[in-house]
C-alpha cells in the first residue's frame, strides 16, 4: 500500500528556545516545507509529563506554546500552506495513545534511555506519563499517518518504537484492516526518519563538550532566539575558544571541541561545509572569525528575534494561528480514529 507522504514534528513548547533548536530543527522545518506536506505541533501534552517545577506551571505553558510557534513563524513556517498547532487541541492524540498503550509492550518501554536519563536516581518518583512518553510521541505521529519524520539523536529510540507499535498494530488487527478495505493488512506506516544537514547538534559556548541547552545555568553558555543583536555579539566574544589559530583542514578541529562548534555554527548559518569555513578562515585568529561570526548570527538571528517579540506580543493572532492548524489537524485526526475504532471493534455513532 502507497501511503501520502506527510512530515509530522513536534516541539516542546519548555521555554527559552536556543541557536540549538533554531539549527537542529527549525531551519530544517523551513526547508522541508518547500517539499513536503509538513505538520508542525508544539507538543504540550508531552511538555508536562515532568514536574510543574521544570515545565512552570499553566501561566508559563501558555506563554512558551505560543512563543514556539512565534519561532515557527518569525523563521518562515507558513502556517496558511502547513498546518502549525499545539497538541492538547486535537483530542485524538490522547485517544490514541490508549489504544497503543494496549499495543506497546512493557519491556519496550523499559528498554528507553530517555526516560532513565529524565528520571535519573529516584524512578520510582517519575510521572507514569514521563515512562510512557514514547507511546504518546508514536500516536502523535501516526494520528497523521505520518511517513517521515525529522528526530535528532535522542529521538531516534522514540522513533524505532512507533515502527514497531505500528507494525504490531498492522499484525494484531490484520484480518479486521483487511475487512476494511485495506487489502495489503497495513493501515499505519512505519515512519521513516528525516535527515537532517550539518551542525544538528549545537555544542555549548562555555563548553564544546556539552549540548547547548536551556537549562545551562549560564545564560552565556547559548544563544537564545529571543536576544537582540548586542546580546548575541557579546555572547560569542566571550565563548570559549583555545590559543591555537583555526586549523586549515577539518581534521585538525577533531581534538578542539570549542573550535570545532564556532565553526559547525557558521557552516550551519551560511550553509556551507565546514571545509569551506577553514578555507576562509583557516590560519588566522579567533578575534577575526568571531567578528566575522558575530556579523554572521546577528543577520541571521536578529529578525527572527524581533519577529517573535512582534508576534507574541499579539497572543490573540498566535492563538488564532493554532486554532485555525487544530481545526485543519482534526480533519486527518479524526478520520484515522474513526477507522481505527472500526478496526479495533469499538462501536460508535454512524
Amino acid at each position: 500500500m502507497a501511503f501520502v507522504e506527510r512530515v509530522f514534528s513536534g516541539v516542546q513548547p519548555t521555554g527559552n528556545l536556543h541557536l540549538g533548536n533554531y539549527l537542529g530543527a527549525i531551519v530544517n522545518f523551513v526547508k522541508m516545507q518547500q517539499t513536503h506536506n509538513c505538520i508542525y505541533c508544539v507538543v504540550d501534552m508531552h511538555a508536562i509529563t515532568q514536574g510543574v517545577e521544570v515545565w512552570g506551571g499553566p501561566a508559563e505553558l501558555a506563554r512558551n506554546t505560543r512563543e514556539v510557534t512565534a519561532a515557527f513563524i518569525a523563521a518562515g513556517i507558513d502556517p496558511k500552506k502547513h498546518i502549525v498547532f499545539n497538541q492538547s487541541q486535537v483530542a485524538g492524540h490522547a485517544e490514541l495513545t490508549w489504544i497503543f498503550n494496549c499495543v506497546a509492550r512493557v519491556g519496550w518501554l523499559s528498554r528507553m534511555t530517555q526516560f532513565k536519563e529524565k528520571a535519573g536516581k529516584d524512578r520510582e518518583n517519575a510521572s507514569v506519563g514521563l515512562y510512557d512518553y514514547p507511546v504518546l510521541m508514536a500516536a502523535d505521529i501516526l494520528l497523521y499517518r505520518a511517513t517521515h519524520v525529522p528526530v535528532g539523536e535522542d529521538q531516534k529510540q522514540h522513533l524505532e518504537l512507533s515502527r514497531d507499535i505500528a507494525q504490531k498494530f498492522n499484525n494484531d488487527f490484520g484480518d479486521s484492516i483487511r475487512g476494511h478495505g485495506f487489502n495489503e493488512g497495513l493501515y499505519f506506516p512505519q515512519p521513516e526518519p528525516f535527515i537532517a544537514g550539518p551542525a544538528t547538534r549545537v555544542m555549548s559556548l562555555r563548553d564544546g563538550t556539552k549540548k547547548m541547552s536551556k537549562s545551562d545555568a549560564s545564560d552565556n553558555s547559548r544563544i537564545n532566539l529571543t536576544d537582540d543583536a548586542e546580546t548575541i555579539a557579546q555572547k560569542i566574544r566571550k565563548a570559549k575558544t583555545d590559543p591555537e589559530p583555526l586549523p586549515s583542514e577539518e581534521k585538525g578541529l577533531e581534538t578542539r571541541p570549542e573550535a570545532d562548534n564556532l565553526v559547525g555554527i557558521y557552516a550551519a548559518l551560511a550553509e556551507i561545509t565546514k571545509q569551506e569555513v577553514l578555507s576562509q578562515f583557516g590560519g588566522g585568529q579567533f578575534s577575526s572569525f568571531k567578528n566575522a561570526l558575530v556579523e554572521l548570527c546577528v543577520a541571521k538571528l536578529a529578525p527572527i528575534a524581533g519577529e517573535m517579540k512582534r508576534l507574541v506580543a499579539d497572543p490573540g493572532h498566535v492563538d488564532a494561528i493554532l486554532a485555525d492548524g487544530a481545526n485543519r489537524a482534526r480533519i486527518i485526526a479524526d478520520e484515522t480514529m474513526r477507522m481505527t475504532k472500526d478496526i479495533v471493534g469499538f462501536i460508535r455513532p454512524r
